[in-house]
């Protein structure tokens, strides 16, 4: 982790060229910007199947070996006692440990860690001794889960496309892909098989083509063929797929292949008898796999044979498959493919004859699906008016039950026969660890990673405030003081912008937690909000943006900050704009048309969205907004109407922009167009590159 993730970006820009409080920077009990190394995060929360306990991950930084100032994220798995009379041990010690799964008996723990360069599945008895390595499988191992009598475990590996071509135990019979390759003037067979002809560059034309595979061979070229060749962090020409595969914990020591084929396959468990598994595929044998966006849901005897499709059709997807305990039940959830929406929840019961799906009505982003050991309940958290709160569906009823508030946000939990544990974001502490009855009440925590050191720290609260926008849309925005706020004085006021744009921020959201803090420790008010086309608010809210990031957007995020202006404390002339990915966007919209701005920092964002088509994994963002392709007119007219560089003439605000040298995600480009744009125009600008970084 470089020393440039850990002081925040936008403090950078700030201290640089704006107003700053001696008095805040000498206080020792406000937050620094150190304070970010001693964040654990909690993640990963799974129970014991008494429920008496939870087993974890927990997230922190630690300094990189030899370096001062470099930093990294290392995880280790932890277990609690759900009644909280002890407090929660570390049980490994190595460090990289994390994907924790109990045996059914509790006896023993089953995670993943690097072994030779590739993750493997490890099991730590409880009893006592040292982690026992029990993958050794040449492609890696993750994501494990026992059978219901603790005799297999069930894990997942990914799988290159050329190796499983090739490779003889899970390809015995060397079959090639049924969809077509896209390696233009050539065939499958073609194109995968192994080329015979001696290299020559002054050969034939086959030896020419032989001569100029060893370059790909020799990584001296990358030769690209598939439509998704971006990922995260660079150009990836291959393709790759996950599959399942089951290991006996006693007996064969080599794993048995649950899935086949050259298709990809998520979310895998046994069912409650253990003899099938349900699973969730992408499977077409017409179209190439960076072309399907439908996923089907199916299962498949634990043996690896009679594949049965349950639920799939031509035009949406099909995730989230979770069984309940009775295993009659199947929780799922599905939406159209390309659209702006959020996905619908459905149950559907399992049998010889599958019932028809019911639909279970709440129009939020919704995720962390779990049955209660009655199958009575499904629990699920959603984003929410700022907060990610618990909810529960009777799934008799179809009604839901919102079971904590709009100021936390509860991550990862599961339910046990006694009651929930969970981990909770509020605004005293970033994570922390809880238990609580079925409907959320009589909370005891069980942690305090972070609240020890936050303890003594002088914390700001945000204010809610709303308002309805030009559409009637109620917009909601928080305020936060400095923590040193006196009336009658003057601050410098910060306008910090989501990204997305279907994220959400509010008083449950942890990621930027440290730094609104860390602001408001300086001696900065800061307001941030929820605009048009932010997740939490329902479907028309979320595509409420459509073909519209600009103009719509900044009127949600401008009318907040002059409502904050209005109270009467912050300082007209200081007042600063940030955020990052689309927020980088709207931040350069927002200065390319209104000068009201002492300074203004873009991180990873977009600017001409043409150009985001081409260079950015996230592409298919823009058909889904603007209506069609860069090429098509009626879409290059949106694209040039809604890209920020179309007006880069009218900024003239002190700018700082950041991105990393390896994000796909958005593109580096962008961030090269905009600041040799706005150099060429002699304007006040410095950009960060930072070697190495995806600034995700």
């Amino acid at each position: 982790m470089n020393r440039t993730l850990i002081v925040s970006v936008a403090a950078i820009f700030i201290a640089s060229i704006a107003h700053s409080q001696e008095k805040d920077q000498q206080n020792q009990n406000t937050i620094k910007v150190t304070d970010m190394l001693k964040i654990s995060s909690l993640s990963n929360i799974t129970l014991s199947r008494d429920g008496s306990r939870a087993a974890f991950t927990l997230t922190r930084i630690e300094p990189e070996s030899g370096s001062k100032w470099d930093y990294k994220y290392v995880n280790h798995i932890y277990v609690a006692n759900t009644d909280g009379n002890a407090k929660p041990r570390e049980l490994t010690v190595k460090e990289g440990s994390s994907q924790p799964a109990w045996s059914p008996d509790g006896k023993s723990i089953a995670f993943v860690r690097l072994a030779d360069g590739k993750p493997q599945i490890f099991i730590l008895s409880l009893e006592g001794g040292e982690p026992v390595q029990f993958t050794h499988f040449r492609f890696g191992a993750g994501t494990p889960k026992w059978s219901p009598d603790g005799k297999q475990i069930l894990f997942s590996s990914n799988i290159g496309l050329i190796e499983l071509v090739s490779d003889s135990l899970l390809n015995p019979r060397h079959e090639l892909p049924l969809w077509p390759m896209e390696k233009p003037g050539m065939d499958n067979r073609a194109s995968l098989e192994p080329d015979t002809n001696k290299p020559d560059p002054d050969g034939n034309m086959d030896q020419i083509r032989a001569y100029l595979a060893g370059d790909a061979t020799d990584k001296k070229a990358k030769v690209v063929d598939k439509l998704n060749f971006q990922d995260e962090f660079g150009v990836n020409p291959d393709l790759s797929f996950n599959h399942f595969f089951i290991q006996d914990i006693n007996g064969r020591p080599e794993p048995r292949e649950l899935t086949h084929g050259f298709y990809n396959y998520f979310n895998a468990e046994f069912t409650t008898d253990g003899k099938q598994v349900v699973l969730t595929a992408a499977m077409d044998s017409t179209r190439h796999p960076d072309r399907v966006q439908e996923t089907e849901i199916y299962l498949i005897d634990s043996d690896g044979k009679n594949l049965k499709k349950i639920l799939g059709e031509r035009g949406r997807f099909f995730t989230g498959a979770i069984l309940s305990h009775s295993g009659k039940w199947l929780a799922y959830q599905s939406g159209e493919i390309s659209a702006v929406s959020n996905t619908d929840l459905y149950i559907i019961g399992i049998g010889p004859t599958p019932s028809r799906p019911i639909k279970l009505e709440l129009d939020r982003s919704k995720g962390g699906l779990c049955w209660s050991r009655d199958d009575k309940f499904l629990y699920l958290t959603a984003q929410s008016n700022g907060g990610i709160p618990l909810y529960r569906v009777n799934i008799q009823t179809g009604k839901f039950e919102r079971l904590s508030g709009f100021d936390s946000g509860v991550g990862s939990f599961d339910i046990g026969p006694e009651g929930i544990v969970y981990v909770k974001t509020e605004l005293a502490d970033p994570f922390e660890l809880y238990s609580a009855d079925p409907q959320a009440q009589h909370e005891k925590k069980l942690s305090s990673f972070n609240s020890e050191w936050i303890k003594n720290k002088l914390l700001s609260f945000p204010e809610k405030h709303e308002f309805k926008n030009d559409k009637g849309e109620s917009i909601e925005y928080w305020v936060m003081k400095p923590v040193h706020f006196e009336a009658g004085k003057k601050y410098p006021l910060l306008l910090d912008i989501h990204g997305g744009p279907t994220a959400m921020w509010g008083p449950g959201e942890s990621s930027m937690w440290h730094e609104f803090q860390f602001f408001c420790s300086r001696g900065y008010g800061v307001i941030y909000c929820n605009p048009r086309g932010s997740g939490g608010y329902g479907r028309d809210f979320l595509r409420a943006n459509l073909n519209d990031w600009g103009k719509g957007p900044a009127s949600d995020v401008l009318t907040a900050l002059d409502k904050a202006v209005a109270e009467g404390w912050a300082d007209t002339s200081k007042l600063l704009i940030t955020g990052g990915s689309y927020a980088g966007y709207l931040v350069a919209w927002i200065i390319s048309h209104d000068h009201r701005f002492r300074a203004a920092c873009s991180q990873r964002g977009v600017y001409d969205l043409s150009t985001f088509f081409g260079e950015g994994n996230a592409w298919r963002l823009v058909p889904n907004y603007f209506e069609g392709y860069p090429w098509e007119p009626d879409a290059k007219s949106n694209l040039v109407r809604e890209s920020p560089l179309t007006y880069v003439e009218n900024i003239r605000t002190p700018y700082i922009i950041f991105h990393g040298e390896n994000d796909r995600r958005t593109g580096f480009v962008e961030s090269e167009m905009l600041y040799r744009s706005l150099k060429v125009l002699d304007r006040p600008v410095e950009y960060v590159r930072h070697p190495g970084l995806h600034m995700k």
